[in-house]
């Protein structure tokens, strides 16, 4: 009978090309044992320089992620850089072209030099704003209470005019140390009626932050006094599709209605300086129009 199964063992090994060559029994099994084993720590060692060159690569591609987010951080530029810009983009958006005599008007002293110290982040606008305002930044920009004769309700100090209400309420916040006491008016059509801001704007009011066409709509009525304006900040930041309020279409045009209808000659007479708050870039222009140069 021994002799039968040996036979029928032999046979088994034949036919199963996998076992050719190999003995059966316990040895078979702790040499398979032993040589996954092995295997097993080869890979765990092959694993951890992987590890180490992925950790090595991460922390190179973060380094190197922040050293572009530094240089990529808009800074101020200088007010003649902020004079041509805007000239430039005043004759493209309007399609004219500034004459001579009135650009003898227009110079330096008609924008807002702001601080090469700090960077143009949202966080920082209220520093720049009061290195705008001088010595006196507290008294124009913090103070709660009307004085007859002086500060006249509804009129704000600095107006800043953005794209849209959540970039308005954005550059707000870089400001929350100035309006603590005294809240700044929310000038945009989103979520609020122009009577709600009519009542708001029937106390006084030091910043205003908003829109082109709801400004416009709120000086027309005379609820936006103008009396006590000297800064405007025209936020020059381009949206996620690189628009920005020069180029946007609906809004460029919604601002230069505004600046035309009630800045314009506030500025040749220099009772109002603008600042431009972002990077000088022309971004998506609107085809059809081209740039006039600046006689």
């Amino acid at each position: 009978m021994a002799s039968g199964k040996a036979k029928n063992l032999s046979k088994l090994s034949l036919r199963n090309p996998k076992n050719k060559g190999k003995t059966l029994g316990p040895n078979n099994t702790k040499r398979k044992k032993e040589k996954k084993e092995k295997k097993k720590k080869q890979r765990v060692n092959n694993q951890n320089p992987i590890e180490d060159k992925a950790s090595n690569q991460n922390t190179q591609n973060s380094n190197n992620n922040n050293s572009l987010s530094n240089a990529t951080k808009p800074q101020p530029a200088s007010a003649s850089a902020q004079l041509s810009f805007f000239l430039d983009q005043f004759q493209s958006g309007n399609g004219i072209k500034i004459s001579s005599l009135e650009l003898e008007s227009v110079n330096d002293k008609c924008i807002l030099d702001l601080s090469e110290s700090l960077d143009q982040d949202v966080s920082l606008l209220g520093k720049h704003v009061m290195a705008a305002f001088g010595p006196s930044w507290k008294e124009e920009l913090c103070e709660k209470h009307l004085l007859d004769g002086k500060i006249d309700p509804g009129s704000p100090a600095i107006l800043i005019i953005s794209t849209s209400a959540l970039r308005s309420i954005e550059l707000l916040r870089g400001l929350r140390a100035l309006t603590k006491e005294c809240h700044a008016a929310k000038l945009f059509s989103k979520h609020m009626k122009v009577e709600e801001q009519v009542s708001l704007l029937k106390n006084r009011v030091n910043i205003a932050s908003g829109t082109p066409n709801r400004i416009k709509k709120l000086i027309d009525i005379e609820a936006l006094g103008l009396s006590r304006l000297s800064v405007i900040v025209l936020d020059t930041h381009p949206d996620v599709k690189g628009y920005s309020l020069f180029t946007l279409p609906q809004v460029r045009d919604e601002f230069w209605d505004l600046y035309k209808s009630y800045f314009h000659d506030r500025l040749l007479q220099g009772s109002l300086c603008l600042g431009l708050y972002g990077p000088l870039s022309y971004g998506n222009e609107l085809k059809g129009k081209k740039r006039s140069p600046i006689e």
